[in-house]
């Protein structure tokens, strides 16, 4: 009877300092996996709010420069895109796409003084800029946690346990390596993109 008794204390015991390891890894990657969800979900927000701004946005400058059919339909497209993106760097495209056209017109709206002066046009540019700080915050808030998650899940014992467990790796919210290329703006008619 003594002989089955140690074998098994010893496992019991060997089972249980296991136990001790695995579990406060596994809740910390829980933790962590929650977190970039979460940052994630602020990034969705705030480009939610910037695709609902943008149709006022647009409609508010349609009064002035009805002309402008291009940078409004690049505008739209652009929107859709983003609505239609689902993962972060599908996301992270789109949203330099968005960008690329906004920017676009704003430099039409430097040709038109009344509508820099109309008080909807800039309360809704004043919300749109918020907006872009958020969005940017937000995303800066992203890749910290998951640059936290990643790393937690690549560093000893974190590997062995997101092995057993499925915690994939996470991916960053990365610009689009064109978007540090300034849009080219001819005002001779011929807007290139």
């Amino acid at each position: 009877m003594k002989k089955l008794v140690t074998p098994l204390i010893i496992i019991v015991v060997i089972i249980g300092v296991l136990a001790m390891m695995i579990v406060p890894r596994y809740n910390k990657l829980v933790n962590a996996d929650e977190q970039v969800d979460s940052k994630y979900a602020q990034i969705e927000n705030q480009l939610q709010r910037r695709l609902d701004l943008i149709p006022n946005l647009v409609n508010t400058v349609k009064g002035y420069a009805n002309h402008e059919k291009e940078i409004m339909t690049d505008i739209a497209e652009s929107r859709s895109k983003l609505a239609g993106a689902n993962t972060p760097q599908d996301q992270a495209i789109a949203n330099d796409q968005l960008t690329g056209a906004l920017n676009r017109l704003l430099v039409v709206v430097e040709k038109y003084p009344d509508l820099k002066a109309d008080a909807n046009f800039r309360q809704l540019m004043d919300e749109l800029s918020g907006t872009e700080n958020r969005i940017a915050v937000a995303r800066e808030d992203y890749n910290e946690e998951v640059n936290s998650y990643n790393k937690l899940r690549r560093a000893f014992p974190g590997n062995l346990i997101a092995g057993m467990f499925n915690f994939e790796k996470k991916e960053y919210f990365k610009a689009n390596p064109n978007a540090k290329d300034a849009p080219t703006v001819d005002f001779g008619g011929n807007d290139s993109k």
